[in-house]
Parts: C-alpha cells; sequence; structure tokens
C-alpha cells in the first residue's frame, strides 16, 4: 500500500536511498513489495529541515506505540537501521514490512500488512520518543 506523500528530512533520505540501493538490500530481495513502496515514497517525499519535522511523525530512531486492532494488545518498536535490529530489544528494522509502513505516518494513523497468510491492523497511538523533537538531528 502507497502511502500518502510524507515528509523526511535530508540526512534520513540520504540514508535510506543509500541503504535501499545497496547489497544488503539487494541479498534480502530488494525488489519486494514493501522496499519497492518506500522507494516511491522517498522519491516523492517533501524534504524538510530537521527542526521543521512534526512532532507527531515517525522518524528514524523514533520510538512507537503500535495498538494491534484485532489483539488489543500494544507492542512498542523504535524503527532503526538494520544492523541495530534486535526485535527481543524492540528495535524494528526499517527494511521490515512493518517498519516501512509505519516510517513517516503519525499518530492516528492505522496500518495493515500481511503477515504469515492474514491481514494485521495497527493504530500508531503514541510516539514516545522523535529524535528531531529533542534535537537530536544526526541518529
Amino acid at each position: 500500500m502507497i502511502k500518502e506523500k510524507f515528509a523526511v528530512t535530508q540526512i534520513d533520505r540520504d540514508r535510506l536511498e543509500n541503504l535501499l540501493n545497496s547489497d544488503v538490500t539487494f541479498a534480502m530481495g530488494g525488489e519486494r513489495t514493501h522496499l519497492r513502496n518506500l522507494k516511491s515514497q522517498l522519491a516523492e517525499a517533501v524534504v524538510v529541515q530537521p527542526t521543521d519535522v512534526q512532532p507527531d511523525i515517525i522518524t528514524m530512531n523514533s520510538t512507537v506505540y503500535l495498538l494491534d486492532l484485532d489483539r488489543g494488545e500494544t507492542d512498542i518498536y523504535t524503527i532503526v537501521y538494520p544492523d541495530e535490529a534486535c526485535i527481543a530489544e524492540g528495535k524494528l528494522s526499517i527494511l521490515s514490512p512493518l517498519g516501512t509502513e509505519v516510517f513517516g505516518r503519525r499518530v492516528g494513523d492505522t496500518v495493515s500488512i500481511r503477515v504469515a497468510g492474514r491481514e494485521v491492523r495497527k493504530r500508531v497511538e503514541k510516539l514516545s520518543f522523535q529524535p528531531e523533537r529533542v534535537g537530536a538531528f544526526h541518529l
């Protein structure tokens, strides 16, 4: 599912475009639908200064509370680059289907992904940390 245009900092855009064009992404199947969608989103994104990012937008290294609308349970994830990913620690890779889907979303947005042959719906409940909000522009 392609999202509406969203705002992204130049730093995040450059890093993500480099990552999406890297051997790492190619090795994991760089033409997978969610990765193609992220590439398209970045190509269409509005580039903003880190100080201009709205405080309710999920950016890289943001910590987000996602409510599973079917289970009624909340999961907490930090959206990270693949080399930092560790699901046991709540560190969700930006290259995962859920990571690509929530990136750029706002608090209150609902996302939907297919997991193990079924549709999973999650709502962004809360953003407890966003680097831009605290002046951490180079995480």
